[in-house]
């Protein structure tokens, strides 16, 4: 395991994705950033951190052969680790936002970016980026973003976060390797926010309907209960869940 400590960059994905396309890349190979000036989250949201406060890293994960329509098990996989490694400090009533956002007490804790590094139609590597709040305090303009330090009350040292971290990854790569996915997904649904609760979502179209969440689908689509009974999935940019 390889830990390589910046002070800043423009975003550890990036810095992670070009070494690995240069160089013969360890295994869980983790960039770790004090600052990142263009943090990424998911569909092109810009993740904002203050300098040495947060946990804002990139873990390289490498397989040997693992198919396009097995991706989303990867997401399962780092959401668990993460779920796992804040029980480890007692981080209270995690769950987790479809697909992988972080909350505790219903607040957004922690943000994860995956890209996929592509060859010959298969996924050669993952560059698994996590943007965890922990000692930072103050959040301009985000009402339901929180941390740590705001959960307990503690400051925690984020060196210790990443070993743990790093050690639930290796531990949940290794039971998704061993084929263990009903297991994987069962306990990722376990922790679902709103699960088989009446909930509020908007279609792409912004048209406001309701709907109980019931799970996901192998390949990631978010599996709703509907008026009549009726059992629809959606991708994440064909619905958005409102709270």
């Amino acid at each position: 395991m390889r830990l390589i400590k910046l002070d800043a960059i423009d975003s550890t994905n990036s810095y992670l994705r070009q070494l690995y396309a240069n160089e013969a890349t360890e295994d869980y190979t983790c960039v770790l950033a004090k600052l990142q000036t263009k943090g990424r989250g998911q569909m092109g949201t810009v993740w904002e951190s203050e300098s040495s406060k947060n946990l804002t890293c990139s873990i390289l994960k490498t397989f040997s052969v693992y198919t396009m329509d097995k991706s989303f098990y990867v997401s399962m996989v780092v959401a668990l680790a993460i779920i796992k490694s804040l029980e480890a400090f007692s981080i209270p009533k995690l769950q987790i936002k479809w697909p992988n956002d972080i909350l505790s007490e219903q607040m957004k804790i922690c943000g994860v970016l995956i890209e996929n590094v592509i060859k010959h139609n298969q996924i050669d590597a993952s560059i698994i980026g996590i943007g965890l709040n922990v000692n930072q305090t103050t959040f301009n303009h985000l009402p339901k973003a929180s941390s740590l330090k705001l959960l307990t009350g503690t400051t925690y040292n984020l060196e210790e976060l990443t070993v743990t971290l790093l050690g639930y990854l290796k531990k949940y790569f290794s039971i998704l390797q061993s084929g263990a996915i009903h297991a994987l997904k069962a306990e990722y649904e376990s922790y679902l926010f709103r699960k088989n609760k009446p909930s509020t979502f908007t279609n792409e179209e912004g048209v406001l309907f309701s709907a109980y969440i019931q799970g996901v689908t192998n390949t990631g689509e978010l599996k709703l209960l509907l008026e009549d009974n009726i059992v629809k999935t959606f991708s994440l940019k064909e619905v958005t869940l409102l709270y």
